[in-house]
């Protein structure tokens, strides 16, 4: 499968929009496109809306993109989550790494970050 990347820059943020698959085949692109983004300590918000797989490859690329921002001072938001790919992200904790642009999540995120 393939994952198709664009991205945009509004006055807040970096959008990387993503479309396919996050696997093995695909995650390594998806690192090396997002990591100067992070490393640079830009907010980024990745658009998952058009996601429909996520694979443990995919998890781990969000991890290591997760750790990097920590380090960085980079801000990364996910948004368009789908119910699939949420489920999938809640299970194995990675819900409670990220912020979305869900109000109410990204205040549950911050109450178990405290």
């Amino acid at each position: 499968m393939t994952l198709a990347l664009s991205e945009r820059r509004t006055k807040a943020a970096t959008v990387v929009a993503l479309t396919g698959e996050i696997s093995s085949a695909t995650s390594g692109e998806l690192l090396e496109r997002l990591m100067p983004l992070v490393r640079a300590g830009k907010t980024i918000k990745i658009d998952l809306s058009s996601v429909g797989y996520i694979s443990s490859a995919g998890l781990r690329t969000l991890l290591v993109v997760y750790r990097e921002s920590q380090h960085s001072g980079a801000t990364v938001t996910l948004s368009g989550v789908g119910e699939e790919l949420r489920f999938v992200m809640s299970v194995t904790g990675f819900m409670d790494f990220f912020e979305t642009d869900e109000p109410a999540r990204s205040e549950q995120r911050r109450r178990v970050a405290t």
